[in-house]
């Protein structure tokens, strides 16, 4: 009974324990804040790999993957596949209505499969909006004012031209590769050319490269931009331009294609019964057929990404093998060959997403140890109050009070400033991490200073989700460290001697 009625008196009495609440609030809010955002950070860069390529990709870039049909057709027969699509991935140069160069990741893509694999229609960012975004007061999203079904045409990779009375190719770019638009609370609203889609054109130009790794030519064509997609990923939002797969494969001469006669030359020449030359006409001796440079392939409910790069491995290696006896290899990698992996594991981004993981471990070790300073700063606090409250103490023992009693007054009082602390704490960092994008963009504005730039940090947006794990861990060990902190002058408390404490001035 005494210690809940000395524990509540020393609390509102006193203006240290009060700092020392304050200071481990801080210390949960600054840990919570920076494990809930490089945490987040990492979770969205793990996530975001599901849109982009699904769970596993098949690659053999530049040459590409022949008779790919096929082993779609074996990889969707296995019950851990749901769906694959081919892709095709080249680098190229676009030009935009302004005269601007960019170079650019082209992916030729089958709208239907490319969208069962990684959902990509979702993320089409031309499309009608019944309501204005939280923070547009004026209406100034342009979608607001779009045709319902406008992003039809980005769906189908197609626009209608009256002229001919035909649906064309179209493409679908990044949103921030035209850099047409200002990000504002608002959404994006134009900034260049007055205008928005479908109303400028870009011109492709990319590099057929032949088997022995040179380049074949250049190849242009101009295509109306259907629509734009944002991801969130910086990354891929300012560099990835998705066409028609048939249009890349005729563009960088991987549709399928005859073989000519070896023997055959032009020039040659051929004399009927009355000796009349004729031009001898070209033969064939076979065909090679179109290539895919990629295989996303997504799996089905309850497998996981790892469980089927085991099994699509598998599935390839058999694939192959079968072409193998064919003696039909050409156009076909041998499995030890061929690029199977995760977006984890994706060459290139594997050793980013491993220094991610070990960077987000370091930080948090770094906190911790500064977040010891609070238990520091408990035990001083507590080691004066323990020297102040002497006399206390010897009455309390005299009067009876046991010394595991008298320990857990000065226990219990540094659990009450940790759990009150920590509650504030995680308090504050939920605030702060929810409302951490328009604390950023007000900090852009009112002083000019930009921490989270998405060219560096990929993500457009800073991560503001708080796990309620991560918070429950971080404010239970700060009510922790806080009694802690409190042991050392709780123990010599208890083992005061009470006739000395008695006398003590």
């Amino acid at each position: 009974m005494y210690q809940a009625l000395l524990t509540r008196r020393y609390l509102t009495s006193k203006i240290m324990p009060l700092l020392s609440a304050a200071a481990v609030m801080l210390c949960v809010a600054m840990v919570l804040i920076v494990w809930s955002v490089m945490g987040g950070f990492l979770n969205m860069l793990l996530s975001s790999g599901k849109q982009l390529m699904g769970d596993v990709s098949i690659a053999w870039p530049i040459y590409g993957i022949a008779h790919y049909e096929q082993l779609i057709d074996d990889l969707e027969a296995s019950p851990k596949v749901d769906r694959a699509t081919p892709t095709i991935e080249a680098l190229g140069l676009l030009k935009l209505p302004t005269d601007e160069p960019r170079q650019v990741q082209v992916i030729g893509i089958d709208p239907e499969g490319f969208n069962a694999v990684t959902g990509y229609v979702d993320r089409l960012y031309w499309k009608r909006r019944a309501k204005p975004l939280p923070g547009d007061t004026h209406g100034e999203d342009p979608r607001l004012k779009l045709p319902a079904g406008f992003e039809a045409y980005g769906k189908t990779l197609s626009y209608p031209d009256p002229a001919r009375n035909q649906d064309l190719p179209a493409v679908v770019t990044g949103l921030e590769v035209s850099r047409f638009y200002e990000r504002t609370r608002a959404g994006y609203v134009v900034s260049v050319l007055g205008r928005i889609l479908p109303s400028f054109e870009v011109t492709i130009t990319v590099a057929p490269i032949s088997q022995g790794g040179s380049v074949v030519d250049t190849s242009s064509q101009s295509f109306v931009v259907a629509n734009e997609f944002r991801t969130g990923l910086y990354e891929i939002d300012a560099n990835q331009v998705l066409m028609p797969i048939d249009v890349l494969q005729e563009m960088l001469q991987l549709e399928e294609q005859s073989i000519p006669d070896p023997n055959w030359a032009p020039g040659q020449v051929e004399f009927d019964a009355d000796g009349v030359p004729h031009p001898v006409v070209a033969k064939t001796v076979g065909v090679k057929p179109a290539r895919a440079t990629n295989i996303l392939v997504n799996g089905a409910k309850g497998v996981s990404p790892q469980q089927l790069e085991v099994e699509v491995r598998g599935i390839y290696e058999t694939w192959a093998q079968r072409y193998a006896e064919r003696g039909a290899r050409q156009g076909v990698p041998e499995p030890e060959r061929i690029q199977i992996f995760t977006w984890e594991n994706k060459p290139g981004l594997r050793t980013f997403i491993q220094a991610v993981k070990k960077e987000t471990a370091l930080v948090l070790v770094l906190f911790m140890i500064i977040s010891l300073v609070a238990v520091v700063l408990i035990l001083a606090i507590f080691w004066s109050m323990v020297s102040e409250k002497t006399k206390d103490i010897g009455i309390l023992r005299a009067v009876g009070a046991s010394r595991a009693g008298v320990a857990w007054l000065f226990l219990r009082y540094g659990l009450v400033i940790g759990v009150l602390g920590s509650l504030v704490g995680g308090g504050l960092a939920f605030v702060i991490v929810r409302n951490i994008n328009p604390i950023h963009e007000w900090m852009g504005r009112a002083l000019g200073l930009v921490i989270w730039d998405p060219q560096v940090y990929y993500f457009t947006r800073i991560p503001n989700q708080v796990e309620p794990s991560k918070a429950a861990i971080v404010m239970i060990s700060g009510a922790v460290c806080a009694m802690l902190g409190a042991l050392i002058p709780a123990a010599r408390a208890a083992w005061m001697d009470p006739v000395k404490a008695l006398r003590f001035e």
